[in-house]
């Protein structure tokens, strides 16, 4: 077996036929067949099925994958590591970000990080739920994540902040008077929630409990983004962190009372690489705003 062949495998699994795989990888597609059937009769088991809507992996298939995908993403960073230097580092990153949280600094530091390797390509993607980021460290997929809690050592977690909530209100709201917002005075609003399993509704809900408050959901968003936009439209109020918030809409933004913050946590996988060590110290230097920060002086 030859990682030419797991990578030619997983392809297959993402795309669901060796013709999309073929031409993702830039390969014939006769070549990704005889590969596909040479790591089958290797193995003694059939990794695919061959369904009407396309190959479609079998029980034993998606458990040979998962360790396919492992074994894969440690070549590429013993590669990169391998072919680290003073002024040069090729390979692949792979970064996942709890929603929400750290949707200002994170850039700021990929930025500075690709102009010190600019051969190095970073793959960044949004995850709503804590405990899918736990799984998918676990299962060695990512090199570096952003969350707000963690159950993983000392060793690999490191707090790199404090990320304030606050409210966004519909322009011409009444509580826009006032410096911060009385969560409890919110107890009739109609809110712009998230997803049920995500983090940041999870954030609401312990929230509302503590404050004895009922949330009345107006409507269910995936992206903060789009929960700010609703709440400045008028929709409902919402309750996001601090760095989340588009700068359009900071004048309508309201820390709240009693406040409330999560820890920004940073979980590199162990035996971290120069590139996730150079991250997490771009990650360090950033700012992490209050809320006042966001807010317009008068």
């Amino acid at each position: 077996m030859s990682l030419r062949q797991y990578e030619y495998a997983l392809a297959v699994a993402e795309e669901g036929s060796v013709t999309a795989a073929a031409e993702r990888l830039r390969v014939a597609q006769p070549s990704v067949s005889q590969q596909i059937r040479g790591l089958e009769r290797e193995l003694g088991v059939e990794l695919f099925a061959r369904t009407p809507t396309g190959l479609v992996p079998t029980v034993v298939g998606r458990a040979f994958l998962r360790e396919a995908e492992i074994a894969v993403n440690a070549s590429r960073r013993a590669r990169a590591t391998a072919r680290a230097g003073a002024d040069e580092l090729v390979g692949e990153l792979v970064v996942s970000v709890q929603m929400g949280f750290g949707t200002r600094q994170l850039p700021g530091a990929l930025s500075a990080l690709r102009r010190r390797f600019p051969r190095l390509e970073v793959t960044v993607f949004e995850e709503p739920s804590a405990a899918e980021m736990e799984r998918l460290g676990r299962r060695g997929v990512l090199d570096l994540a952003l969350m707000a809690v963690c159950e993983r050592s000392p060793a690999n977690a490191h707090h790199l902040g404090d990320e304030e909530f606050v409210v966004v209100l519909g322009a011409g709201h009444p509580r826009l008077a006032a410096d911060r917002v009385d969560l409890r005075a919110l107890a009739g609003e109609p809110w712009v929630r998230f997803d049920r399993d995500s983090a940041l509704d999870g954030v609401l809900v312990n929230v509302a409990r503590e404050n004895d408050i009922t949330p009345i959901t107006a409507a269910r968003v995936s992206q903060t983004a789009t929960a700010a936009r609703w709440a400045a439209q008028g929709l409902g109020v919402t309750l996001v962190p601090a760095s989340a918030v588009p700068h359009e809409h900071a004048h309508l933004v309201r820390p709240v009372d009693p406040p409330v913050s999560h820890p920004v946590i940073a979980v590199v996988r162990q035996a971290a690489g120069p590139a996730e060590t150079a991250l997490l110290a771009l990650l360090r230097q950033e700012s992490w705003p209050r809320p006042a920060s966001l807010t317009p002086a008068p």
